[in-house]
């Protein structure tokens, strides 16, 4: 998840919002993998937002409550209740780590026994903005890490330039046993290659198709087909061409069409393999037909 603030605004939210998005032909089924609909960026649009992804193809949805401690989580699993085809992740963003207390797991582990709750995340490292201090960050990965070994879920992970501590928790705490993804995926091969040794899987979101990406490019182009996800992390970094709006889930076909193209793939083979992926690693249940 990126944060408004945290990037330049071309890459933030966009107050520019996507009245319409060109439905593409032919459709191809996709699964987000990680978006964050509960946020603010949506309160006018939401249910549109939602329709114009299924529109394009996008049926299914991974929604991330991760913006601050438990009020965007309740809302992220909200929406999944309201909606077959949205499931929800549950944790705090290391940004905000320094505001749990002891009542906040607690309250997450209510959360993570819903149904519509797959995932534990996002969570994880970000000291590009040390919102919260190294030290504390480190300590709450480590126990978000521990809950998802708890709660028989799958973990969520977020890292800006914090591999080198990230990987050592992560072998410390035994998360291969656990599994998960890194989301929104912008390391080195090397970082990748350690990341799949892990079982983890790679997320490649809009970043992929920015013209300076060409070693992410590459990065996918040598990622496994069986550990590959794509995700929008909408409303954030919206891809090539429509960088600098607000980002939704009806763009993810723009990621999928990159990720074709960088490891030499039908699209209808990267639809397929992704949404395979997604659905074993967050164990969703068989899609719903909708007349």
């Amino acid at each position: 998840m990126a944060r408004e603030g945290d990037k330049p605004q071309s890459d933030v939210v966009d107050r520019r919002i996507l009245a319409t998005v060109p439905v593409p032909d032919p459709l191809v089924p996709l699964i987000d993998s990680h978006c964050h609909l509960d946020q603010p960026a949506y309160a006018s649009d939401r249910h549109a937002a939602i329709a114009r992804a299924r529109a394009c193809g996008v049926g299914r949805m991974v929604t991330v409550g991760a913006g601050g401690t438990l009020t965007s989580n309740r809302a992220a699993v909200a929406l999944a209740e309201a909606d077959d085809d949205i499931f929800a992740a549950v944790a705090v963003h290391p940004h905000d780590a320094s505001e749990i207390t002891d009542e906040t797991y607690p309250d997450l582990r209510l959360l993570w026994e819903h149904p519509k709750v797959v995932a534990v995340g996002e969570t994880g490292l970000d000291y590009y903005y040390n919102h919260s201090t190294p030290d504390v960050q480190r300590h709450h990965l480590r126990c978000f890490v521990r809950e998802a070994g708890r709660a028989n879920l799958p973990l969520v992970i977020h890292c800006r330039d914090a591999f080198d501590d990230l990987l050592p928790i992560l072998r410390e705490e035994d998360a291969a046993a656990i599994g998960g993804v890194l989301h929104c995926f912008s390391g080195t091969q090397a970082e990748a290659d350690a990341c799949l040794a892990l079982g983890f899987y790679l997320s490649f979101s809009g970043i992929v198709t920015f013209k300076t990406a060409a070693v992410l490019r590459s990065v996918a182009q040598h990622t496994p087909p069986d550990r590959l996800l794509i995700e929008t992390d909408a409303p954030f970094l919206a891809p090539t061409p429509y960088r600098g709006k607000r980002n939704e889930p009806a763009l993810l076909r723009q990621v999928a069409e990159e990720i074709a193209q960088a490891t030499g793939r039908e699209l209808a083979e990267v639809a397929r393999l992704t949404s395979e992926n997604a659905c074993r690693l967050f164990r969703l249940p068989p899609a719903q037909q909708r007349s």
